[in-house]
């Protein structure tokens, strides 16, 4: 090992020791305790069960008590769940903060306050703007009852939050509020830093707008768009505090993670909720490298 190669291990090891405390030993934990029978009362009296949790009697998979099947069980709806939430939740954010910030990169007098303002939903913390939220969609005092009801596009006031038709869409319709300006701004970034002269160009050639967008702006901002959708799709995936804040517990849009929090603290089946913690973590991984090896395959890399 050549002294380059030390220095560099140098440098690096506060930084691994960090990963290793944080990180590392956390999910080692974590996996550990799945492979267990561990309850939050007795975790020194742990027993080993192997994989029970996952494919046993009641565990989360091949569980011969779900009876109706997998995907009507709790832990199969949360999986249904989330990831309806956050295919149609990425979806529109992408597309929306594409457009804001297409927008955003013209020439126009006000433009950074405008970009500055943008910004404001994003900054709001997720707490707060869930709880503000709930209380605007309230079905009894909330304003946008009162604005649809008072303009006759509704007859009755609607539970947004508490009616299982309506619930989960109203949790992706402010993740969306919230979280398109996020994408814009990454969006914003690749679009800053295009070159110039191949718009001129068009422009001299008189090439249509549109075609320009599809074959010059978006081929070039593409792996800029494929990092911010990894992004927002890691954050989607393990959503918790805005759907609890709305919902709370409700079958209806509980979130794996949410599936995760109830076992474990409020049930206290610890080895029970690590298993579910574990396979969330292997379901985000799975999507993730899926992604990635998809874009690859558009972006003609090996």
């Amino acid at each position: 090992m050549n002294s380059k190669t030390k220095t560099a291990w140098l440098f690096m090891s506060p930084m691994l020791v960090i990963l290793i405390v944080v990180a590392l030993w956390p999910l080692g934990r974590t996996i550990w305790f799945s492979l267990t029978d561990a309850n939050i009362n007795n975790l020194d009296a742990a027993k080993f069960v192997g994989f029970e949790n996952y494919f046993g009697e009641y565990g989360l998979f091949a569980n011969p008590n779900y009876y109706d099947g997998f995907w009507n069980s709790d832990w199969g709806l949360s999986i249904t769940n989330t990831l309806k939430f956050s295919l149609v939740s990425v979806t529109i954010e992408t597309l929306l903060g594409l457009a804001v910030a297409m927008l955003l990169n013209q020439e126009f007098k006000g433009r950074a306050w405008v970009r500055t303002a943008v910004l404001v939903p994003w900054a709001i913390p997720t707490i707060v703007s869930a709880k503000m939220w709930g209380w605007m969609l309230h079905d009894q005092f909330g304003i946008i009852n009162q604005w649809l009801y008072d303009l006759g596009l509704v007859a009755d006031k609607i539970a947004w939050t508490a009616d299982p038709s309506y619930a989960l869409w109203t949790v992706v319709a402010v993740d969306v509020w919230k979280t398109t300006p996020f994408m814009a701004l990454l969006i914003l970034a690749a679009l800053q830093t295009l070159p110039k002269d191949c718009y001129e160009a068009a422009k001299v050639d008189g090439v249509h707008p549109l075609r320009v967008f599809w074959q010059v702006t978006l081929p070039l901002i593409k792996p800029a768009l494929m990092v911010a959708v990894i992004f927002r799709l890691l954050d989607a995936l393990r959503v918790f505090d805005l759907i609890y804040v709305l919902t709370a517990n409700s079958n209806a849009t509980i979130s794996m993670s949410g599936f995760v929090r109830r076992e474990m603290v409020e049930n206290g089946y610890m080895g029970y909720g690590s298993a579910a913690s574990t396979a969330l973590f292997l379901i985000i991984g799975l999507c993730t490298v899926a992604y990635i090896k998809l874009g690859r395959m558009k972006l003609g890399e090996d």
